[in-house]
């Protein structure tokens, strides 16, 4: 059994975190292991003038990291999930995820103003399709701006008065103790998640078995089963992380539930559908992608391709 693994993180105090979690534990199970950090700044950390909603590769924050993975200049890598593109390169694999967090998005704002009391004079800072779309599906008239930075320096953005509220991501919040900005929790009926929102991926070389025995020890068997329906529902929709696409999967008095939604850039437009099943190992993207299909899902895709190009 080997006794020394690096693992690659960015830089974030959020990703430090979370690495140091998957470090802690790694060391629950294997006391003697020497776990080495290396912080790594990928091109998202880097291009922070750049937005996301625009036509960018895909592993905007995760790229540089897995190239490190592949050449075997780290062991492990730590993601959040919703980062890691739905389409996994076969060299790597995703062998473990932490027990989720709170998937949900919370609303943040600089006077303590709920979401339904702003109006068009109010700026809301969020750079993801998803919640522009459902926040312009609440209300129309919302003025919604891209904000960029990590979870303190979007704060701070919204604090100097940059902005009057923000749309982030629960797990984030909580893990770095900032629960004191949180204005209120946005509920899965009006806001569904990100695919894979608020849980931590712990990816290797798929090469690696003596590794793959080690890091599959912390694995959360009902996350992994959850968060790979919610990824799998996007990848079947043909949208990637930067789509208007949410899902949430969770598992409710012995059923496995699938939630998703795709809507139009503008929030005018969306399909919404619930699939749910007591064998808890079924894929149920299946079933609600033919749902979606029966729609016609394909010519919204393509319509926000059309924009977003």
């Amino acid at each position: 059994m080997r006794n020394k693994v690096v693992i690659g993180t960015r830089t974030s105090k959020l990703a430090l975190y979370q690495t140091h979690k998957v470090k802690k534990e790694l060391k629950k199970n294997f006391p003697d292991l020497d776990i080495g950090v290396l912080e790594v700044k990928t091109k998202g950390d880097i291009l922070l003038d750049k937005p996301l909603d625009r036509n960018l590769d895909k592993g905007f924050f995760v790229k540089e990291i897995q190239e490190l993975l592949l050449t075997n200049k780290i062991d492990i890598a730590v993601h959040s999930l919703k980062d890691l593109p739905v389409e996994q390169l076969d060299e790597l694999k995703i062998s473990a995820i932490l027990k989720r967090g709170n998937p949900q998005d919370v609303f943040i704002s600089r006077k303590n103003k709920k979401l339904s009391d702003f109006t068009g004079s109010d700026l809301i800072g969020t750079t993801s399709l998803r919640r522009k779309a459902q926040l312009l599906k609440l209300n129309p008239k919302l003025k919604i701006k891209d904000v960029r930075g990590n979870v303190d320096t979007r704060i701070k953005k919204m604090i100097e008065g940059q902005y009057d509220g923000l749309v982030m991501a629960a797990a984030g919040i909580e893990r770095l103790k900032l629960n004191k900005h949180i204005t209120e929790y946005l509920e899965f009926d009006l806001f569904l998640n990100a695919p894979g929102q608020g849980a931590i991926a712990v990816e290797i070389n798929s090469k690696n078995d003596e590794l793959d025995k080690i890091v599959s020890t912390i694995n959360h068997e009902k996350t992994m089963i959850c968060t790979k329906n919610e990824r799998n529902f996007m990848k079947k929709m043909g949208g990637g992380c930067n789509y208007p696409i949410g899902a949430h999967s969770y598992v409710n008095e012995g059923k496995l539930i699938l939630e998703g939604i795709v809507l139009s850039l503008d929030g005018k437009k969306s399909i919404k559908h619930r699939v749910e099943s007591s064998n808890l190992n079924e894929d149920l993207s299946i079933d609600l992608s033919k749902k979606f299909n029966e729609e016609n899902v394909t010519e919204l895709i393509n319509e926000i391709d059309n924009e977003i190009k």
